[in-house]
């Protein structure tokens, strides 16, 4: 199924880390001939991870050029990468970089690839992915999905975009909302919750065709879905029995299990990254707060005790950290990072209108909503909160944004 393309963004990077590795990037000869200024993109992920300081180059270098490795190193450059984009009879591209550690003097990577006219984007995405795991030995985020939801001119619509907000694509459009996306592990579907019939519905759709089935349709709300770490199950919020609560079911929407009986709301189930434990937000002790259970349900304990609101946790995939809003003081709504290990406790933002955070499948970065200008946008940050970036299209108001796994 193929879908419109939606605005583009506009990636605005604010903040200086600490602990930078200084890395040059020259601009890809004749990239200016191509759809997509490769360099740039490689430059503008690379810095948006917070690991790198970029250092200028000059536009002679390709990737056949022999660096002097001490004039780099008087430019206190740690590693140079130079490239050619040639565009081939057959309409393709070819692609050839390479990337040198000047520090040692040496080669690090030499790489040709050749790409469609329409996958030269996720090609800059990919060379950064590499340059990236060369540099820091970490997997890179770059070639990544999120998914979000746009509202504009009274339509809502469910994007899935590259890791920068670019390259988006519609996979569904409604006059009524539509809320709460998430990602399967494997990134082939998206499970939401569309207000399309009339009242809140949740659906799981495959991103490449667009098929899609009805998983919670039971009487009362449907909401809050959520994928567990092996993608065998959902959590939903229902309130089909009454209150507000944790349910458990297959990813194809039978085998419902109740997972929590306490009075009051329930919701907002997230797993944790090893899938025997789930987080979610419950007003039990008077007001909203995270408590986290076992997978199969039973006692839950509290987990926030920081103020008497905190909503929305994410859960790292590496295990160690949970993001989620908290309310301070007056009607501020701030992301925050805790983490599991020490029970520690960092304010991420000074903004006032945060919400939904999702974790990059490398668990370096977060990305989340927020309110700048009178506009909804999406944001990323570094877990130190030094290095955002803003995802800002040019007309239409953004929210409930979700980062897909990596690829498989």
């Amino acid at each position: 199924m193929a879908f419109p393309a939606a605005a583009q963004f506009r990636v605005e990077i604010s903040g200086i880390g600490t602990a930078q590795v200084p890395v040059a990037i020259a601009r890809f000869r004749d990239e200016d001939k191509a759809l997509h200024p490769v360099s740039q993109i490689v430059r503008a992920d690379l810095e948006r991870s917070g690991l790198f300081k970029l250092v200028p180059a000059p536009d002679n270098l390709d990737e056949n050029t022999r660096p002097v490795f001490t004039e780099w190193r008087s430019r206190n450059a740690d590693a140079l990468a130079a490239g050619t984009v040639t565009r081939l009879a057959d309409g393709r591209y070819d692609l050839r970089y390479r990337l040198w550690d000047v520090v040692k003097g040496t080669e690090l990577i030499a790489q040709s690839l050749a790409v469609p006219k329409e996958d030269l984007r996720l090609a800059a995405h990919r060379i950064a992915d590499d340059i990236y795991q060369k540099l820091t030995g970490e997997r890179g985020i770059f070639s990544t999905r999120i998914a979000y939801v746009s509202k504009g001119a009274g339509r809502y619509t469910l994007f899935v975009a590259d890791a920068d907000g670019e390259g988006s694509r519609s996979a569904l459009g409604s006059a009524q909302p539509i809320i709460s996306p998430a990602w399967s592990p494997e990134g082939n579907e998206l499970a939401y919750v569309s207000f399309e019939t009339g009242k809140p519905v949740v659906y799981v759709q495959d991103v490449l065709n667009g098929r899609r089935r009805t998983v919670a349709e039971f009487r009362g709300s449907n909401s809050a879905p959520a994928f567990s770490p092996d993608g065998s199950q959902l959590a939903v919020t229902l309130t089909k029995d009454g209150n507000s609560e944790i349910y458990a079911m297959s990813r194809q929407g039978d085998n419902l299990r109740r997972l929590t009986t306490a009075p009051g709301i329930d919701t907002e189930a997230a797993w944790s990254s090893d899938g025997k434990s789930i987080y979610f937000v419950s007003d039990r002790g008077g007001g909203p707060q995270v408590y986290r259970m076992g997978a199969s349900g039973g006692n839950a304990e509290r987990v926030t005790f920081g103020g008497n609101y905190n909503i929305s946790p994410a859960l790292s995939p590496d295990g160690r950290y949970m993001a989620y809003i908290n309310r301070n003081g007056g009607n501020q709504f701030r992301l925050q990072l805790m983490d599991l290990n020490s029970g520690t406790v960092t304010a991420l933002t000074d903004t006032n209108d945060d919400e939904s955070p999702s974790f990059a499948p490398n668990s370096r970065l977060i990305i989340y909503a927020s309110r700048a200008g009178g506009r909804d946008l999406l944001m990323t940050t570094t877990l130190d909160g030094l290095i955002k970036a803003r995802l800002s299209p040019p007309q239409a108001d953004v929210r409930e944004p979700v980062w897909g796994p990596f690829s498989r």
